[in-house]
């Protein structure tokens, strides 16, 4: 592989598109749109974090190559509608985190990193012109547990939050009783509504900790799925149905892979 400067490999990269959406190009590539390449920009995203977390170097080279190709896709679509072109947002990128670093940038000092934080909030909301609430920037999209962070976390810079750790705690016991209450009453509605309360504030426990739930819950979920493979491997190699087994014995053989 020719190592190339970044400015190349984007000028190369932009000759492929360009030869993919000319007139002897791909009928696929020259079918799409901006919005009919969201999907594939979000599932590409997926698979660039799986790689990211599991330590895979080589597969997250290539699934930011193709992150870059499909975001580089829409710029260019986006120039040809006349909208705007890639030069423009990355000035507009780089604009903004000028602006939004004035410690940085600029004369401004900050104590400490909570104060940074706010202050960065602060810069975010007076870039909006109509909507200028504290949720205002809140993508819609975003996955319920990653949302969940990204509200506690900006409540917590705007000061809404409990004051202390033992009062978080304590807020956390009760939202546990409330939902076991709940689910003591068998009512489906309040189940769900008090488990939802439960994980909201089970978030911001964590985000205190310095822990993102997202994040962790994919680590567990990892986890979990390796384990069971490896029951499943185990369990061929000793010619035994997995599903057969009972739960006693299928408890032996996951006990027998976390030791291993």
């Amino acid at each position: 592989m020719t190592a190339n400067s970044p400015a190349e490999a984007l000028a190369k990269l932009q000759d492929v598109l360009d030869t993919l959406l000319g007139p002897e190009g791909c009928p696929w590539d020259k079918a799409q749109t901006p919005e009919t390449l969201c999907d594939y920009i979000i599932e590409e995203s997926f698979e660039l974090v799986d790689c990211i977390r599991s330590g895979d170097a080589p597969g997250t080279a290539e699934e930011l190559g193709d992150v870059m190709f499909l975001l580089l896709f829409v710029a260019t679509l986006s120039r040809k509608r006349e909208e705007f072109s890639l030069a423009e947002a990355l000035e507009t990128a780089a604009a903004k985190m000028i602006r939004r670093h004035p410690h940085v940038f600029g004369d401004l000092k900050v104590a400490d990193r909570e104060e940074l934080l706010r202050n960065w909030e602060r810069i975010k909301r007076a870039e909006k012109e109509k909507d200028t609430g504290l949720y205002a920037s809140l993508p819609k999209g975003l996955p319920p547990l990653l949302k969940a962070y990204r509200i506690h976390s900006k409540a917590a810079r705007a000061g809404f939050t409990w004051e202390t750790d033992a009062a978080m705690k304590a807020g956390l016991d009760a939202e546990r009783a409330e939902f076991e209450a709940a689910v003591a009453s068998g009512e489906p509605a309040a189940m769900a509504e008090e488990f939802g309360d439960y994980l909201f504030t089970l978030t911001e426990y964590g985000r205190r900790l310095g822990l993102k739930a997202n994040a962790c819950l994919d680590v567990a979920n990892n986890k979990f799925l390796a384990r069971y493979k490896a029951m499943e491997r185990l369990a061929l190699e000793r010619g035994l149905s997995l599903d057969a087994l009972d739960m006693a014995a299928k408890n032996a053989l996951w006990e027998e892979v976390k030791k291993g």
